[in-house]
């Protein structure tokens, strides 16, 4: 069974990478530090495989990285990242495989930012809503319609820590005026989205279907950026999100990420103030209450 990608694995790949870079070491040279081969040791970078306590501390200390605060980072990276009895119990199994990802990004970010067009977005719906999404959907793997809505609405609970992930949303109207339930449902989760976008960490703008947004945004395109802050020397981990038909991405170059970066900010430049937002999503929830 291939193992699952988590935060942790990503968090370690990438101070496995900071390491190697840093001694002047090539993959294929680290990999030798620890006898094993240039592909594993990608794959770990890539958050694709699992590594020893002992092979992580000899090909720190083989790469120049002895300090024992950065040594026990590592290892507290390392800690239980391979496990994957969290994602086989109760709703958690509601999660396909590549959404495990995002789910696991999201409860250790700091900071995501996102454009969404036609559906609410996972972090903005409410009860109602998320429940008349997935009435009707066929079952499989004995999942229940309650185990896909507890596990939508399980996926907010980031907002309880102490210290909630800033959230930033760029909504086109059409997430607004697109009836997924009936009026009722539609005008509560409007007025769910006004309440949350209310809170200090939220921030949620709407894009009108009048407002131009400029011919170098694809206005079709909805994407979600995440950075998860590192506890190590390798910086902040920041990956897109894109979802397609039947197909789930995750994007971590630099052009990739630098292009995502600059929709987001082209599309909020182009979207109402929060304020003006807020007004207008009263004015949706008011039609839709006609």
């Amino acid at each position: 069974m291939a193992a699952v990608r988590t935060a942790k694995k990503l968090l370690l790949g990438k101070e496995i990478e900071h390491m190697i870079k840093k001694s002047g070491f090539t993959q294929a040279e680290a990999a030798a530090t620890i006898e094993t081969s240039q592909s594993r040791i990608a794959g770990l970078i890539d958050g694709k495989g699992n590594i020893t306590v002992g092979d992580l501390e000899r090909m720190a200390n083989k790469l120049g990285f002895r300090d024992p605060g950065y040594q026990a980072t590592l290892m507290e990276l390392r800690r239980d990242n391979h496990k994957r009895g969290f994602w086989t119990t109760g709703h958690n199994r509601a999660y396909s495989e590549d959404m495990r990802l995002r789910v696991d990004l999201e409860k250790l970010a700091d900071r995501i930012r996102l454009v969404q067009s036609e559906v609410i977005p996972g972090l903005g719906q409410c009860e109602a809503y998320v429940r008349a999404i997935h009435e009707g959907q066929p079952g499989a793997d004995g999942l229940t319609v309650e185990d896909r809505v507890q596990a939508r609405l399980a996926r907010q609970d980031i907002y309880k820590k102490d210290n909630p992930p800033d959230v930033h949303m760029v909504l086109s109207e059409s997430c607004l005026r697109r009836e997924w339930a009936d009026p009722a449902v539609m005008r509560e989760q409007i007025e769910f989205l006004i309440e949350v976008s209310q809170r200090p960490y939220m921030m949620i703008q709407v894009l009108p279907f009048k407002v131009p947004a400029g011919r170098r945004v694809a206005l079709g395109t909805s994407f979600t950026l995440v950075r998860v802050p590192s506890p190590g020397a390798a910086g902040h981990l920041e990956l897109a999100y894109t979802e397609g038909e039947g197909e789930i991405r995750y994007l971590d170059d630099e052009s990739a990420l630098k292009a995502h970066d600059q929709a987001h900010a082209r599309l909020s430049a182009a979207a109402l103030g929060f304020e003006e937002s807020r007004a207008f999503m009263h004015q949706v929830a008011r039609d839709f209450g006609k």
